[in-house]
């Protein structure tokens, strides 16, 4: 064989041993009757504190903000749109775009943890996406974990003075990677491998998920970008009235 042929042949050796080594799951959804209960439980148990805290933090806003709501609507909708579209994997899995970050970044974490939760919900009962007995699991990742990172970074960034959209694409791609991390730590926690245990566990689920989640997450970066865009022509009183947290205190874009 000449050079090309054995990396040819290396490259699908590896291939084929991820795929038989890999744990295997339908998406970044952790789908119903996965998990051991105890882990449903402790993870449904982590997530109320801040679901609690959404919940306030959503009826003050939409008290006191009653031009945040229909921007409110549209980070919900946008959420489960775009976490409905899954795209198969290389390696027998599935992945798809979280699109919590927009409304990190336009809300705060704790918000979304509301909005995610609703989301998940309406996909496990009507989509078969998820389920409810894994509902606390997938709530700690995608509307929990990823937009708090989101949000961290967006402040940062923020903070650091960066252009506005770069923060933007920084923060909904890291938070969108973030969810597929802290996914793949549940799932090795629940299976650990028999050698590696739950750290060698989790290394095989990211690597299920890497190939396909990176572009997603640049493409979700990109995407959220392009929203923020439109939103600063066109909905300039509604996004005035969350004091600025997405586009500055006087909405323009940088």
């Amino acid at each position: 064989m000449n050079r090309k042929e054995r990396k040819l042949v290396i490259t699908t050796t590896i291939l084929a041993v991820a795929w038989g080594i890999a744990p295997r799951v339908n998406a970044m959804h952790i789908m119903e009757g996965y998990l051991p209960a105890g882990a449903c439980v402790a993870w449904g148990v982590l997530c109320l504190p801040v679901v609690t805290a959404g919940f306030f933090t959503v009826r003050r806003r939409i008290r006191d903000e009653r031009k945040s709501i229909t921007l409110l609507a549209m980070a919900g909708a946008f959420i489960f749109v775009i976490s409905s579209l899954k795209i198969p994997s290389v390696t027998g899995s599935c992945s798809h775009m979280t699109g919590t970050g927009l409304g990190a970044i336009l809300f705060g974490p704790s918000v979304v943890s509301i909005l995610g939760i609703i989301v998940l919900i309406f996909q496990a009962v009507l989509l078969a996406h998820g389920g409810l007995t894994s509902l606390g699991a997938n709530a700690f990742s995608m509307a929990i974990a990823g937009p708090a990172l989101t949000w961290l970074v967006y402040t940062v960034c923020t903070k650091c003075r960066l252009r506005k959209r770069v923060s933007v694409f920084l923060a909904a791609a890291l938070g969108d990677l973030f969810t597929y991390c802290v996914t793949s730590v549940q799932l090795a926690l629940a299976f650990p491998d028999a050698e590696g245990g739950a750290a060698l566990s989790a290394v095989k689920f990211l690597g299920v998920f890497a190939p396909t989640q990176l572009p997603l997450a640049v493409i979700e970066g990109m995407l959220t970008v392009l929203i923020v865009i439109g939103l600063e022509v066109y909905a300039q009183p509604e996004l005035r009235a969350l004091e600025g947290k997405c586009t500055g205190e006087k909405g323009e874009a940088k």
